[in-house]
């Protein structure tokens, strides 16, 4: 993959090796001598690493148009009351070659600049030849251009809003512009790197057509499919049948499309990349998870959806990750989609997400899932509402529901991300229905899961729930994450639920017990001991309420 994706052995020769440099060349050089940005794998685990050690992106990511100078103080603010590590931001291509052959990186020594006094990283989105699928953030000597850089043909022979992918001009003057933005970025941040990853075009594909249907495409379907799409997809065609309607049928229109845009984005990424190998990602405009027979054009056909992952994985080996743009507020839908890009061949990331209260609960089953990252879009305070998508709020009342999560993981979240890559890790997110979640612990142990409970009590107890919920638990908002520690010891955290260690079937003949539950806070790396939890903290699971806590817990058994 990417950068040839290194393994952690060899990420691990290189901090040595940089250790050993910064040994003798002295501290004052220990910020240089950090390796730049990467994603690595190790037994399909992935980690971001950044300044040589894992980190946990808890992103959030500005509205559109708050690329400007002009906007920003309005960002940071926004970014600071939600404990965000990272701030996401637009940079457009209009913005920076507003004159073909002529730059203007002004907006992103600004954005760099003020990143670093707010102590924030940053991804820098390139809206160029697609944004939503369009051409709107494209220059306007590129985008009233139709002669130069066509637009696709839709199927009753009119002209798509969207440009096609199979013109080297649009692909040469996007690569081009591409490129000069990594040249900057490598020459004002590659001894401090600010910015950690880069998103090369957003929400690619085209509503209405399933592809391009001009005369040029059309003789490209009929040629033979590519051999890497035909090993992806163990496919062995027979001489004159590998075209693309031959060799995929009723998906042949989808995959062709996909293809097309995926080996346009990776010859632009391949370009940035010799310059400077930053990480990069695409991001998806979704198709349904729970309807698999939804027809292309009615999501973002040749987009990275779920249903062309592997189109995307043979077409465009220098993108590390596919990433999913997440605004289905239903837990079921939310959860599918999770399932669908979290594989062993792909790192998973909430590229973004709405923001509404609702959407907050989710970074727990993200990262119960090994996620790099969560990335909810929306987060400034310029007074825009993308409601329904997201709330009707623009002030600190949108931030607070993911602030309270963030908060939790704030000082800890290199510590989390080195867990997640190291070790093993659970999360789930309150479901729709507030039904009870169970979590396989191993063979040793295991874990339920519960909502909407009081912190002292069982439910058993009040079997017609004379004293009902608690107050505000009728809107999910609760999970739980669990990270091992040991064969005894895991690092638990959540909000709003309750969880309940139980004997996993090696112990199922052994009395157990939970032995000491600790409170505390990370600084430094470090665990800091606050107190210690017993008697009614423990004695009805272990309860979280709406304010961040982190335990420490140790489990152990008794003979009978």
């Amino acid at each position: 993959m990417k950068k040839t994706f290194k393994t952690f052995a060899s990420q691990q020769f290189l901090l040595a090796l940089s250790a050993s440099v910064l040994a003798l060349t002295g501290a004052a050089s220990a910020q240089a001598a950090a390796p730049i940005p990467e994603l690595v794998q190790k037994n399909g685990k992935y980690a971001l690493m950044v300044d040589g050690a894992p980190f946990l992106v808890l992103g959030g990511q500005a509205n559109n148009s708050s690329n400007y100078e002009a906007a920003l103080p309005k960002v940071w603010p926004a970014i600071k009351d939600m404990h965000a590590n990272t701030l996401t931001m637009p940079v457009a291509w209009e913005q920076i070659e507003p004159v073909e052959g002529k730059f203007d990186f002004s907006f992103v020594d600004t954005l760099v600049r003020q990143a670093r006094e707010n102590n924030v990283r940053l991804v820098i989105l390139w809206f160029a030849t697609w944004k939503n699928t369009g051409p709107s953030y494209a220059p306007t000597w590129v985008k009233t251009d139709n002669k130069r850089f066509p637009r696709l043909t839709n199927k009753d022979g009119t002209t798509s809003y969207a440009l096609s992918p199979l013109y080297d001009t649009t692909r040469e003057a996007d690569k081009k512009a591409y490129v000069e933005l990594v040249k900057h970025i490598r020459a004002i941040d590659g001894d401090q790197h600010t910015v950690i990853m880069l998103q090369p075009e957003n929400e690619t594909g085209v509503y209405g057509a399933a592809r391009d249907y001009s005369k040029k495409a059309d003789a490209l379907m009929a040629k033979p499919v590519p051999a890497e799409l035909l090993k992806k997809y163990n496919k062995k065609p027979a001489i004159g049948q590998n075209n693309w309607n031959a060799v995929f049928g009723k998906d042949a229109d989808e995959y062709f499309h996909a293809w097309s845009i995926a080996t346009y984005i990776d010859d632009i990424v391949a370009a940035g990349d010799a310059i400077y190998p930053l990480p990069t990602y695409v991001n998806a405009a979704l198709k349904d998870p729970l309807n698999p027979n939804h027809l292309a054009g009615a999501y973002a056909s040749g987009g990275p959806v779920y249903s062309v992952i592997d189109v995307w994985k043979a077409a465009a080996p220098h993108i590390e990750l596919l990433a999913p743009d997440l605004y289905t507020p239903t837990s079921q839908s939310y959860e599918k989609t999770l399932e669908l890009y979290a594989r062993h061949d792909n790192a998973l990331y909430v590229a973004e997400s709405g923001n509404s209260p609702v959407y907050a609960r989710y970074i727990f089953s993200a990262l119960g899932r090994q996620g790099i990252g969560f990335d909810p879009f929306g987060f400034d305070y310029t007074g825009y509402s993308n409601h329904p998508l997201g709330t009707t709020k623009t002030d600190i009342e949108m931030v607070k529901p993911f602030a309270t999560v963030y908060k939790l993981f704030e000082g800890m979240d290199r510590e989390w991300a080195k867990l997640s890559f190291d070790s093993q890790v659970w999360g789930v997110s309150e479901p729709d229905d507030h039904s009870d979640q169970t979590l396989d612990l191993g063979a040793k142990w295991n874990a339920t899961v519960s909502y909407r409970e009081w912190q002292f009590g069982l439910r058993k107890w009040d079997p017609e729930n004379r004293n009902g919920y608690p107050e505000g638990s009728d809107v999910p908002s609760g999970g739980v994450v669990v990270a091992k520690l040991s064969d005894t010891e895991f690092l638990v955290a959540g909000l709003n639920a309750r969880i309940t260690f139980g004997a996993g079937k090696d112990n199922a003949k052994k009395g157990m017990l939970v032995d000491r539950v600790e409170e505390g806070h990370f600084e430094d790396g470090k665990w800091v001991f606050e107190r210690v939890w017993n008697g009614d903290q423990t004695d009805y699971g272990l309860n979280f309420t709406g304010q961040p806590v982190i335990l420490k817990v140790r489990l152990a058994t008794y003979e009978q």
